[in-house]
Protein backbone atom coordinates (compact mmCIF):
# COMPACT_ATOMS: atom_id res chain seq x y z
CA UNK A 1 0.00 0.00 0.00
CA UNK A 2 2.93 2.39 0.92
CA UNK A 3 4.61 1.35 -2.46
CA UNK A 4 1.10 2.20 -4.28
CA UNK A 5 1.17 5.68 -2.55
CA UNK A 6 4.72 6.22 -3.32
CA UNK A 7 4.43 5.58 -6.42
CA UNK A 8 0.81 7.76 -7.02
CA UNK A 9 3.48 10.64 -5.22
CA UNK A 10 6.11 10.17 -7.26
CA UNK A 11 3.46 10.80 -10.44
CA UNK A 12 1.95 13.35 -9.52
CA UNK A 13 5.21 15.63 -8.41
CA UNK A 14 6.59 14.79 -12.28
CA UNK A 15 2.91 15.37 -13.60
CA UNK A 16 3.76 19.04 -11.35
CA UNK A 17 6.98 19.22 -13.03
CA UNK A 18 5.79 18.43 -17.09
CA UNK A 19 2.63 20.98 -16.40
CA UNK A 20 5.44 23.73 -15.22
CA UNK A 21 7.59 23.19 -17.67
CA UNK A 22 5.13 23.60 -20.50
CA UNK A 23 3.42 26.69 -18.37
CA UNK A 24 6.96 28.12 -18.75
CA UNK A 25 7.53 27.69 -22.42
CA UNK A 26 7.31 31.11 -24.56
CA UNK A 27 4.08 32.17 -25.55
CA UNK A 28 5.09 32.57 -29.28
CA UNK A 29 7.20 30.78 -32.08
CA UNK A 30 8.67 32.01 -35.06
CA UNK A 31 10.48 29.32 -38.03
CA UNK A 32 12.30 30.67 -40.55
CA UNK A 33 13.90 29.21 -43.90
CA UNK A 34 15.55 30.67 -46.28
CA UNK A 35 16.54 30.25 -50.20
CA UNK A 36 18.64 31.74 -53.35
CA UNK A 37 17.15 30.97 -56.21
CA UNK A 38 18.51 31.93 -59.20
CA UNK A 39 15.79 33.82 -60.91
CA UNK A 40 13.88 37.44 -60.27
CA UNK A 41 12.32 38.72 -57.40
CA UNK A 42 9.39 39.25 -59.67
CA UNK A 43 9.22 35.85 -61.53
CA UNK A 44 9.31 33.90 -57.97
CA UNK A 45 6.93 36.61 -56.36
CA UNK A 46 4.16 36.05 -58.96
CA UNK A 47 4.54 32.56 -58.50
CA UNK A 48 3.81 32.77 -54.99
CA UNK A 49 1.34 35.29 -54.77
CA UNK A 50 -1.20 32.53 -56.34
CA UNK A 51 -2.29 29.75 -54.26
CA UNK A 52 -3.19 28.03 -57.19
CA UNK A 53 0.09 27.50 -57.64
CA UNK A 54 1.26 26.27 -54.51
CA UNK A 55 0.46 22.83 -54.81
CA UNK A 56 3.45 22.60 -57.82
CA UNK A 57 5.81 22.91 -54.52
CA UNK A 58 4.19 22.99 -50.91
CA UNK A 59 5.77 19.50 -49.19
CA UNK A 60 2.72 19.27 -47.54
CA UNK A 61 0.99 18.45 -50.46
CA UNK A 62 4.02 16.11 -51.98
CA UNK A 63 3.80 14.03 -48.54
CA UNK A 64 -0.47 14.08 -48.87
CA UNK A 65 -1.89 13.78 -52.57
CA UNK A 66 -4.88 12.61 -50.94
CA UNK A 67 -5.46 16.07 -49.38
CA UNK A 68 -8.41 18.18 -50.74
CA UNK A 69 -7.55 21.72 -51.97
CA UNK A 70 -10.69 24.21 -52.73
CA UNK A 71 -10.20 26.96 -54.37
CA UNK A 72 -12.26 30.38 -53.88
CA UNK A 73 -13.26 32.66 -56.83
CA UNK A 74 -10.23 34.72 -56.07
CA UNK A 75 -6.85 33.28 -55.45
CA UNK A 76 -4.01 36.13 -56.46
CA UNK A 77 -3.18 39.02 -54.67
CA UNK A 78 -4.49 40.59 -51.48
CA UNK A 79 -7.81 38.56 -50.11
CA UNK A 80 -6.69 35.41 -52.32
CA UNK A 81 -6.89 32.33 -50.50
CA UNK A 82 -7.41 28.56 -50.55
CA UNK A 83 -8.72 25.72 -48.19
CA UNK A 84 -7.50 22.22 -47.35
CA UNK A 85 -9.03 18.99 -46.06
CA UNK A 86 -6.14 16.67 -44.69
CA UNK A 87 -6.94 13.83 -41.78
CA UNK A 88 -10.34 15.46 -41.04
CA UNK A 89 -8.83 18.45 -40.02
CA UNK A 90 -9.04 22.11 -42.16
CA UNK A 91 -7.05 24.24 -42.59
CA UNK A 92 -7.17 28.03 -45.08
CA UNK A 93 -4.80 30.18 -45.94
CA UNK A 94 -5.64 33.86 -46.68
CA UNK A 95 -3.38 36.79 -48.17
CA UNK A 96 -3.50 40.09 -46.06
CA UNK A 97 -0.78 42.46 -47.03
CA UNK A 98 1.77 42.14 -50.38
CA UNK A 99 3.94 44.64 -51.46
CA UNK A 100 4.62 43.56 -54.96
CA UNK A 101 7.98 41.71 -55.57
CA UNK A 102 9.40 42.27 -52.34
CA UNK A 103 6.90 40.56 -49.70
CA UNK A 104 3.99 38.44 -49.01
CA UNK A 105 1.93 38.61 -45.61
CA UNK A 106 -0.77 35.82 -45.49
CA UNK A 107 -2.77 34.27 -42.11
CA UNK A 108 -2.73 30.77 -41.66
CA UNK A 109 -5.71 28.86 -39.53
CA UNK A 110 -5.59 25.00 -39.21
CA UNK A 111 -8.26 23.13 -36.97
CA UNK A 112 -8.59 24.90 -33.87
CA UNK A 113 -5.01 25.82 -33.41
CA UNK A 114 -4.20 29.46 -32.74
CA UNK A 115 -3.99 31.30 -36.25
CA UNK A 116 -0.54 31.81 -37.50
CA UNK A 117 1.05 35.06 -39.60
CA UNK A 118 3.16 33.78 -42.82
CA UNK A 119 5.45 36.03 -44.33
CA UNK A 120 7.90 35.92 -47.48
CA UNK A 121 10.31 38.10 -48.10
CA UNK A 122 11.84 38.13 -51.86
CA UNK A 123 15.65 40.51 -51.76
CA UNK A 124 17.05 40.68 -55.42
CA UNK A 125 20.58 39.94 -55.52
CA UNK A 126 23.80 41.60 -57.61
CA UNK A 127 23.65 38.81 -59.63
CA UNK A 128 20.48 38.10 -60.93
CA UNK A 129 19.28 35.76 -58.10
CA UNK A 130 16.79 36.33 -55.19
CA UNK A 131 16.86 35.35 -51.92
CA UNK A 132 13.33 33.80 -50.61
CA UNK A 133 12.71 34.01 -46.65
CA UNK A 134 9.74 31.72 -45.44
CA UNK A 135 8.90 32.56 -42.07
CA UNK A 136 5.91 31.06 -39.92
CA UNK A 137 5.04 32.73 -36.19
CA UNK A 138 2.68 32.27 -33.64
CA UNK A 139 1.68 34.35 -30.47
CA UNK A 140 -0.47 33.77 -27.42
CA UNK A 141 -0.24 30.25 -27.63
CA UNK A 142 -2.65 28.20 -25.17
CA UNK A 143 -1.31 25.53 -22.40
CA UNK A 144 -2.61 22.73 -24.62
CA UNK A 145 -0.77 23.59 -28.14
CA UNK A 146 2.36 24.56 -25.93
CA UNK A 147 2.15 21.23 -24.91
CA UNK A 148 1.72 19.54 -27.97
CA UNK A 149 4.50 21.58 -29.25
CA UNK A 150 7.20 20.56 -26.43
CA UNK A 151 5.98 16.95 -26.68
CA UNK A 152 6.90 17.42 -30.71
CA UNK A 153 10.01 18.66 -30.22
CA UNK A 154 9.23 22.68 -30.80
CA UNK A 155 7.79 24.00 -33.93
CA UNK A 156 11.14 24.44 -35.62
CA UNK A 157 11.21 20.86 -36.20
CA UNK A 158 7.76 20.47 -36.83
CA UNK A 159 7.76 23.03 -39.64
CA UNK A 160 11.31 23.71 -40.91
CA UNK A 161 11.99 20.29 -42.85
CA UNK A 162 8.88 21.17 -44.72
CA UNK A 163 9.96 24.70 -45.72
CA UNK A 164 13.11 23.64 -46.68
CA UNK A 165 12.07 21.28 -49.19
CA UNK A 166 9.00 23.72 -50.14
CA UNK A 167 11.21 26.60 -51.24
CA UNK A 168 13.74 23.42 -52.65
CA UNK A 169 10.33 22.36 -55.33
CA UNK A 170 9.91 26.15 -55.59
CA UNK A 171 13.57 26.38 -56.71
CA UNK A 172 12.99 23.70 -59.12
CA UNK A 173 10.02 24.95 -60.69
CA UNK A 174 10.80 28.77 -61.11
CA UNK A 175 14.29 27.69 -62.72
CA UNK A 176 12.62 24.97 -65.03
CA UNK A 177 10.35 27.45 -66.19
CA UNK A 178 12.89 30.01 -67.45
CA UNK A 179 14.67 27.33 -69.46
CA UNK A 180 11.47 26.98 -71.60
CA UNK A 181 11.43 28.00 -75.39
CA UNK A 182 10.59 27.51 -78.93
CA UNK A 183 12.19 28.58 -82.85
CA UNK A 184 9.49 28.73 -85.34
CA UNK A 185 10.52 29.75 -89.11
CA UNK A 186 7.20 32.17 -90.04
CA UNK A 187 8.26 32.44 -93.30
CA UNK A 188 9.05 35.08 -95.96
CA UNK A 189 7.90 38.47 -94.73
CA UNK A 190 8.34 42.29 -95.95
CA UNK A 191 9.92 44.33 -93.27
CA UNK A 192 9.21 47.75 -93.58
CA UNK A 193 12.23 49.69 -92.93
CA UNK A 194 12.69 53.25 -91.63
CA UNK A 195 14.89 55.69 -89.98
CA UNK A 196 16.44 54.64 -86.67
CA UNK A 197 19.50 55.78 -84.37
CA UNK A 198 22.19 53.36 -83.70
CA UNK A 199 25.63 52.81 -82.35
CA UNK A 200 28.03 50.34 -83.97
CA UNK A 201 30.90 48.60 -82.17
CA UNK A 202 32.63 45.04 -82.13
CA UNK A 203 32.08 41.80 -79.86
CA UNK A 204 32.59 38.33 -78.56
CA UNK A 205 30.35 35.41 -78.02
CA UNK A 206 31.17 35.98 -74.41
CA UNK A 207 30.12 39.31 -73.67
CA UNK A 208 27.53 40.10 -76.54
CA UNK A 209 24.85 40.29 -74.70
CA UNK A 210 26.21 42.90 -71.82
CA UNK A 211 26.98 44.78 -74.93
CA UNK A 212 23.60 44.88 -76.54
CA UNK A 213 21.82 45.82 -73.69
CA UNK A 214 24.57 48.58 -72.66
CA UNK A 215 24.30 49.92 -76.21
CA UNK A 216 20.49 50.10 -76.36
CA UNK A 217 20.67 51.84 -72.96
CA UNK A 218 23.26 53.91 -74.26
CA UNK A 219 21.25 55.36 -77.28
CA UNK A 220 17.68 55.33 -75.17
CA UNK A 221 18.96 57.90 -72.98
CA UNK A 222 20.32 60.08 -75.86
CA UNK A 223 16.87 60.06 -77.15
CA UNK A 224 15.53 61.05 -73.95
CA UNK A 225 17.98 63.95 -73.18
CA UNK A 226 17.35 65.08 -76.94
CA UNK A 227 13.21 64.74 -76.70
CA UNK A 228 13.49 61.83 -79.30
CA UNK A 229 10.28 59.76 -79.70
CA UNK A 230 10.77 56.03 -80.23
CA UNK A 231 8.76 54.30 -82.79
CA UNK A 232 9.44 51.23 -82.70
CA UNK A 233 11.38 48.27 -80.54
CA UNK A 234 14.96 48.17 -80.12
CA UNK A 235 17.18 45.71 -82.79
CA UNK A 236 20.49 44.19 -83.94
CA UNK A 237 22.10 44.38 -86.78
CA UNK A 238 24.94 41.95 -87.80
CA UNK A 239 27.61 43.33 -89.74
CA UNK A 240 29.97 40.35 -89.80
CA UNK A 241 30.01 37.42 -87.67
CA UNK A 242 32.92 34.57 -87.98
CA UNK A 243 31.35 31.45 -86.39
CA UNK A 244 34.74 29.89 -85.79
CA UNK A 245 36.11 32.80 -83.29
CA UNK A 246 31.96 34.01 -82.34
CA UNK A 247 33.90 37.32 -83.04
CA UNK A 248 30.89 40.18 -84.30
CA UNK A 249 30.97 43.27 -85.76
CA UNK A 250 27.29 44.38 -84.72
CA UNK A 251 24.63 47.66 -84.93
CA UNK A 252 22.48 48.60 -81.63
CA UNK A 253 19.67 50.27 -83.71
CA UNK A 254 15.93 52.11 -82.51
CA UNK A 255 13.27 53.08 -84.88
CA UNK A 256 12.78 56.73 -84.81
CA UNK A 257 10.06 58.18 -87.24
CA UNK A 258 12.30 60.64 -89.06
CA UNK A 259 15.70 61.99 -90.01
CA UNK A 260 18.22 62.74 -86.94
CA UNK A 261 20.95 64.98 -87.73
CA UNK A 262 23.13 64.44 -85.27
CA UNK A 263 26.34 66.88 -84.05
CA UNK A 264 29.58 65.87 -84.77
CA UNK A 265 30.60 64.87 -81.24
CA UNK A 266 28.21 62.17 -80.96
CA UNK A 267 28.52 58.44 -81.60
CA UNK A 268 25.34 57.93 -81.77
CA UNK A 269 23.94 58.22 -85.64
CA UNK A 270 21.08 58.19 -88.06
CA UNK A 271 20.71 55.38 -90.44
CA UNK A 272 17.99 54.28 -92.43
CA UNK A 273 16.75 50.75 -93.65
CA UNK A 274 15.35 50.48 -97.00
CA UNK A 275 12.00 47.97 -97.43
CA UNK A 276 13.19 44.86 -97.41
CA UNK A 277 12.12 41.12 -98.14
CA UNK A 278 13.49 38.47 -95.44
CA UNK A 279 13.48 35.16 -94.15
CA UNK A 280 11.19 35.76 -90.68
CA UNK A 281 12.25 33.29 -87.81
CA UNK A 282 10.60 33.87 -84.15
CA UNK A 283 12.37 32.63 -80.68
CA UNK A 284 10.29 32.70 -77.90
CA UNK A 285 13.17 32.10 -75.06
CA UNK A 286 15.75 33.57 -73.16
CA UNK A 287 18.53 35.35 -75.50
CA UNK A 288 20.71 32.62 -74.40
CA UNK A 289 18.41 30.20 -77.12
CA UNK A 290 19.39 32.84 -79.87
CA UNK A 291 22.04 31.06 -81.34
CA UNK A 292 20.29 27.77 -81.80
CA UNK A 293 17.41 30.13 -83.62
CA UNK A 294 20.55 31.42 -85.95
CA UNK A 295 21.05 28.41 -86.79
CA UNK A 296 17.49 27.32 -87.74
CA UNK A 297 17.12 30.07 -89.53
CA UNK A 298 19.94 29.69 -91.75
CA UNK A 299 18.79 25.83 -92.47
CA UNK A 300 15.95 27.10 -93.20
CA UNK A 301 17.28 29.28 -95.99
CA UNK A 302 18.99 26.03 -97.31
CA UNK A 303 16.32 23.67 -97.53
CA UNK A 304 14.08 26.48 -98.77
CA UNK A 305 16.75 27.26 -101.41
CA UNK A 306 16.47 30.83 -100.83
CA UNK A 307 19.50 33.28 -101.92
CA UNK A 308 20.73 35.65 -99.03
CA UNK A 309 21.33 39.27 -100.31
CA UNK A 310 23.89 41.69 -99.56
CA UNK A 311 21.64 43.38 -96.99
CA UNK A 312 22.52 42.53 -93.51
CA UNK A 313 20.74 40.26 -91.34
CA UNK A 314 19.10 41.62 -87.89
CA UNK A 315 16.73 40.50 -84.95
CA UNK A 316 14.30 42.49 -83.31
CA UNK A 317 13.29 42.50 -79.06
CA UNK A 318 9.46 42.43 -79.40
CA UNK A 319 9.41 43.05 -75.57
CA UNK A 320 11.23 44.52 -72.85
CA UNK A 321 13.10 42.01 -70.99
CA UNK A 322 13.33 44.65 -68.26
CA UNK A 323 9.31 44.47 -67.96
CA UNK A 324 8.93 40.67 -68.78
CA UNK A 325 10.95 38.75 -65.74
CA UNK A 326 10.36 34.94 -66.88
CA UNK A 327 12.95 34.67 -69.92
CA UNK A 328 10.54 31.91 -71.13
CA UNK A 329 8.22 34.58 -72.66
CA UNK A 330 10.16 36.84 -74.07
CA UNK A 331 10.46 37.35 -77.98
CA UNK A 332 13.30 38.05 -80.66
CA UNK A 333 12.67 37.78 -84.52
CA UNK A 334 15.11 37.35 -86.54
CA UNK A 335 15.13 38.60 -90.01
CA UNK A 336 17.49 37.52 -93.01
CA UNK A 337 17.56 39.36 -96.12
CA UNK A 338 16.74 37.30 -99.49
CA UNK A 339 17.37 37.83 -103.26
CA UNK A 340 14.15 38.46 -105.04
CA UNK A 341 13.19 36.21 -108.10
CA UNK A 342 10.39 36.18 -109.89
CA UNK A 343 8.73 33.22 -108.54
CA UNK A 344 9.47 34.58 -104.95
CA UNK A 345 7.59 37.73 -105.80
CA UNK A 346 4.59 35.80 -106.80
CA UNK A 347 4.01 34.22 -102.98
CA UNK A 348 4.30 37.22 -101.39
Amino acid sequence: MKYIKYLLFLLLIAFIAIAIYIAVQPNEYTVTRSKTIEAPASLIYDEVIDFKNWKDWNAWIEENPEMIITYPEQTKDIDGSYTWLNKGETGRMTTIAAKPNTSITQNMQFGDQPSAQVDWSFTPNEDGSTEVTWTISGHDLPFGFKAYSAYSGGMDKQIGPYYERSLELLDRKVVESMKQHSTKVDGLTEYGGGFYLYKTTSASGKNISKIVARQHEEIINYMSKNTIIQAGMPFTIYNDMNPSTGNVIMTQAIPVMNNVINDNTSEILCGYMPKTTALKTTLTGNYTYLPKAWDTAYKAITELKLERSQDKPFEIYINDSKKVPNPSLWKTEIYIPITLTDTLTSKL
